[in-house]
C-alpha cells in the first residue's frame, strides 16, 4: 500500500538534492525533473498510473481545492514541506488524466547579485511611484526577479507593501516594512478587485503577481500614476512588445488615453530569459528599458516601434538590449555562442556582433 504523501515527500527531497526547478507527474511517465532547462526522469522510479496520479494530486489539495478542481479541471496553489521548501503547483487535466508540476521557490530571497543581474536594477526599487514590469517567457526567472526588487525595498524603506498573487510564491518576512500578502481565492477573488481596495489599504509599493485583463492593467497604471510604486510581470519578450501588448488589449477609442497614461507612468521594463550556462546551471541574460523623456514620447505618439533601436542607442542612460547583454555575456565565456543565437530575437544581427 502506498503512502502517496510520504513517496511525494521523497520525490520533492529528490529534486531539491538535485537542484531541480520543477517536478512533473504525468500518466503514463515516471516523476520528471527538470534542472538547468533539461527535463530527466528520475531513475529508479515506475511509471505512474491513473490512480497514482489523483492520488498525488489529493494530497496537495485541501476539500475546498479538491471541489473547485474537480469543476474547473484545473487549479493553481502552494505547498510546504514542513517550512523547508515551498512550492508553485499547478494541476490540470490532459486527455482525461491528472496531471501536475510543482515549481520550487526557495525560502530566500536572493539579491540581484546572487542572481547574475546588474545592481542598476535597484534603481527601480528605489523609486517612490511609477509602473515597473518584468517581462519574458514562462519559467525564465520573472518572480524572483520581482521578489529580489520586492526584499530590497523590504530592507532600506519603512513602507507598506501589498503583494496580489496566484497563489503566493515568495513569502517574505518583514523587515524595515510592513508587508501583506493576499492570495487569490484564499484572500480575494480578482486580481482587480484586490487592486482596486488597496487604495484604501494606504500602500507605498503594490506588486501584482501577473497582469491577466484590461482592468487590472487599466487599475495598476492609475495606481501608478497616483502616487504608488507598482510592480508585475507579462508573458511578453521585449520592451516594445510589453507596451503593445499593453496598449492593444484595450479597444481602439482607449488606446490613445492609455498610451498617454503609460507614458507618464511607466519606469521601466526588464525582459529576462534564463539561458544554460557554460560549465553547468543558467545565466539570465536581459533588456533593460529605462522610460526616459525621449521613450515617453514615442509611447505617447505610438512609434513604439522606434524603441528597440532606441534601445540600443542609449546605455548611457542604463540601457541594454537583449543582443549587446547575449553577446557580453558570450565574450565573458559564461554562455555558448550557439546558445545565444537560440536565444536571441533577432540571430542575424547577434551575429555580426560576436
Amino acid at each position: 500500500m502506498i503512502n502517496y504523501e510520504e513517496k511525494l515527500k521523497e520525490l520533492l527531497h529528490i529534486a531539491i538534492e538535485r537542484g531541480a526547478s520543477d517536478l512533473h507527474v504525468s500518466v503514463p511517465h515516471p516523476p520528471i525533473l527538470r534542472i538547468d532547462g533539461s527535463l530527466t526522469k528520475v531513475q529508479g522510479e515506475k511509471e505512474i498510473s491513473s490512480k497514482d496520479a489523483k492520488e498525488f494530486a489529493f494530497v496537495l489539495m485541501n476539500e475546498a481545492q479538491k471541489k473547485e478542481f474537480l469543476r474547473k479541471k484545473e487549479i493553481d496553489l502552494s505547498y510546504n514541506i514542513n517550512d523547508k521548501a515551498r512550492f508553485r503547483v499547478n494541476i490540470f487535466c490532459q486527455r482525461g488524466e491528472v496531471s501536475f508540476t510543482m515549481r520550487l521557490v526557495p525560502f530566500h530571497v536572493k539579491t540581484l547579485e546572487e542572481l547574475n543581474l546588474p545592481e542598476s536594477l535597484y534603481k527601480f526599487s528605489a523609486a517612490t511611484q511609477g509602473f515597473v514590469l518584468i517581462t519574458g517567457p514562462a519559467s525564465h526567472g520573472k518572480s524572483t526577479t520581482l521578489a529580489a526588487l520586492i526584499d530590497r525595498i523590504n530592507k532600506t524603506r519603512f513602507d507598506h507593501i501589498v503583494t496580489i498573487e496566484d497563489p503566493i510564491e515568495y513569502v517574505f518576512q518583514d523587515d524595515k516594512s510592513l508587508i501583506n500578502q493576499r492570495e487569490m481565492k484564499q484572500d480575494a477573488f480578482s486580481f482587480a478587485g484586490a487592486l482596486r481596495s488597496t487604495f484604501r489599504q494606504d500602500p507605498d509599493v503594490v506588486m501584482i503577481g501577473e497582469m491577466r485583463d484590461p482592468e487590472t492593467i487599466a487599475t495598476a497604471i492609475t495606481a501608478a500614476e497616483t502616487g504608488h510604486l507598482v510592480f508585475s510581470t507579462l508573458h511578453t519578450n521585449s520592451a516594445s512588445q510589453t507596451i503593445h501588448r499593453i496598449i492593444d488589449s484595450f479597444p481602439p477609442e482607449q488606446q490613445g488615453q492609455i498610451s498617454a497614461q503609460l507614458a507618464v507612468s511607466l519606469k521601466g521594463v526588464v525582459s529576462q530569459r534564463l539561458i544554460p550556462a557554460r560549465g553547468g546551471g543558467m545565466m539570465p541574460a536581459y533588456e533593460i528599458m529605462t522610460n526616459t523623456f525621449a521613450v515617453s514620447n514615442l509611447i505617447r505618439k505610438n512609434r513604439i516601434h522606434e524603441i528597440d533601436s532606441f534601445i540600443e542607442t542609449s546605455s548611457k542612460d542604463g540601457m541594454i538590449s537583449l543582443n549587446k547583454c547575449l553577446a557580453k555575456l558570450v565574450a565573458e565565456k559564461k554562455i555558448s555562442s550557439e546558445n545565444a543565437l537560440a536565444y536571441s530575437l533577432n540571430p542575424s544581427a547577434l551575429e555580426k556582433m560576436l
